[in-house]
């Protein structure tokens, strides 16, 4: 057994301190970035949002809204393959990653949908990135789709982020319990306070040339800047996307004036019971459930809550002045409040 003393930090630990700026205006400020993946050498240029793949949130219709956007979704991984082939044969599934575990049974679905169409961003999801059998999984994709974008974790430290990089990933997924419906570390007492496991594995993955994407514990657009802030060069998330049209979830209705109007939705984690009923007939009598079943408001359309998170960081980036989204990093000095009240941790 050993502690660690140095200070771990979640998004709530900070604030982004301003600085002098000679920016006038949200306008002035590109919230797009261009990646080359490591071991592709393909290009990607967009708003580097992307849906988590949870069934909720990771649907085709998020999908399709969230590319006018230039945010990207991973689908989740319960759509048949006659779904998938219909949608991975369209120009809507350009930001889209097809989605799979370690499996052999997922194995042979990424088979048979690749078999008839291409597939050219692949995210290998686990919630545990420790194991060998995943740096496996990510060989033998990689061996077998050289041609792809691989998105794998999750993992929280840097020596796990450059382990995946190896074994083929180009980008790092990073987080072990903080999203919103996760009960990880109320179960297992295993996580990493999310920012500092974004700054530990950006600073990592960076020095490979490769790329991380923070992977929960969002829930405001501030959440989104730090994010950036401290290096990620992605953010997933799923329950600031809930409760949208664009989402699978069941609507729960209200009798208003004498019609249904809709007033909440049903959002889980993968790991909850809902989902291991849905997809699996119950929780395994190896395991528990980690995760959680609560009802968000209905909020309507996915666009207005995709201008909050993009209006939010470009403000963020006016405030720093920070003209490019791969600027902030560079730019962003964090300051840790509450009982660490004006003590400067940061780069700048």
């Amino acid at each position: 057994m050993r502690i660690e003393n140095d200070p771990k930090l979640d998004f709530k630990d900070v604030l982004i301190r301003p600085k002098r700026s000679t920016l006038g205006s949200r306008s002035d400020v590109d919230v797009n970035r261009t990646f080359r993946f490591l071991h592709t050498g393909t290009d990607w240029t967009g708003f580097p949002l992307i849906a988590a793949n949870m069934d909720v949130t990771g649907t085709i219709a998020m999908a399709r809204a969230l590319k006018r956007f230039g945010a990207m979704v991973a689908l989740h991984k319960h759509y048949p393959v006659d779904t998938l082939v219909e949608f991975f044969g369209t120009e809507d599934a350009s930001n889209s990653f097809y989605t799979l575990g370690i499996a052999e049974s997922d194995h042979d679905k990424f088979k048979a949908v690749k078999s008839r169409v291409p597939l050219r961003k692949i995210c290998i999801d686990v919630a545990n990135g420790y194991t060998e059998a995943f740096l496996k999984t990510i060989e033998r994709t990689r061996r077998e789709n050289p041609e792809a974008v691989i998105m794998a974790g999750n993992v929280v430290t840097g020596d796990m982020t450059e382990a995946l990089l190896l074994a083929g990933a180009d980008i790092v997924k990073v987080g072990i319990g903080p999203g919103s419906v996760c009960t990880t570390r109320k179960m297992t007492g295993v996580g990493y306070p999310q920012l500092s496991a974004i700054i530990e594995c950006s600073d990592a993955a960076h020095g490979l040339k490769g790329q991380v994407c923070g992977d929960g514990g969002l829930t405001v657009p501030g959440d989104v800047a730090k994010a950036f802030g401290g290096g990620a060069d992605f953010v997933m998330m799923g329950g600031m996307l809930s409760g949208h049209d664009e989402c699978e979830g069941e609507i729960i209705h209200e009798e208003r004036g004498g019609k249904k109007v809709p007033v909440k939705m049903v959002f889980y984690g993968m790991s909850s019971d809902t989902a291991m009923k849905k997809y699996a007939g119950g929780v395994a009598k190896y395991r528990a459930s980690e995760g959680k079943t609560v009802e968000v408001p209905y909020r309507g359309p996915i666009a207005d809550t995709m201008q909050e998170i993009m209006g939010g960081v470009r403000s963020m980036m006016t405030y720093i002045g920070a003209v490019k989204l791969k600027e902030v990093p560079k730019r962003t000095t964090f300051i840790m409040v509450g009982s660490q009240l004006n003590t400067v941790f940061g780069n700048g």
